[in-house]
């Protein structure tokens, strides 16, 4: 097996970042996750692997993070952001896609799943749609809150720059 290699590389003091991530909601909630030392959440995913294409990222993301089957289903969005964390700045291509899984629903228990993540803890929760839930979790990219109510019904591409002063 060959060496396995995350898009995701430093240049002075920037950072390039290349993700899928999953939209999973049913019942009126959203799934999102946390690593166990971040104050944000975000979609469950990750980053994208060299020589791998974007939905086959995401199948196997999800597989290595909830252990269970999910089906990675339309793209809905692609987006630039643009953000500033731990002293660097990050310039993030990600795609989003409508995630099922089969059987599973939000069940009051929080967090819903916890797992073991490259020496994390990774805690799943189900997050309402409605009301200032999605911002009172820290939900990042910022723009996805607003988004996540109003599902497009067909693909659109999102720039969103938080860098103070750009």
């Amino acid at each position: 097996m060959s060496a396995r290699h995350v898009i995701s590389f430093p240049i002075e003091g920037q950072r390039f970042n290349f993700r899928a991530a999953g939209i999973i909601i049913v019942d009126g909630h959203v799934l999102v996750c946390r690593e166990d030392d971040d104050d944000y959440t975000m979609l469950p995913g990750g980053r994208i692997e060299l020589g791998e294409d974007s939905r086959i990222s995401l199948t196997r993301e999800m597989e290595e993070e909830l252990a269970m089957p999910a089906e990675v289903g339309r793209m809905i969005a692609t987006s630039e952001s643009f953000y500033r964390r731990d002293d660097e700045d990050f310039h993030e291509l990600s795609f989003f896609y409508a995630v099922d899984l089969p059987g599973q629903a939000p069940n009051g228990q929080s967090p819903w799943l916890q797992r073991p993540d490259e020496g994390h803890i990774l805690s799943f929760y189900w997050v309402p749609l409605a009301d200032e839930a999605l911002e009172d979790i820290n939900l990042k990219p910022r723009w996805l809150p607003d988004f996540l109510r109003a599902l497009p019904g067909g693909h659109v591409h999102i720039v969103h720059d938080e860098r103070s002063g750009k």
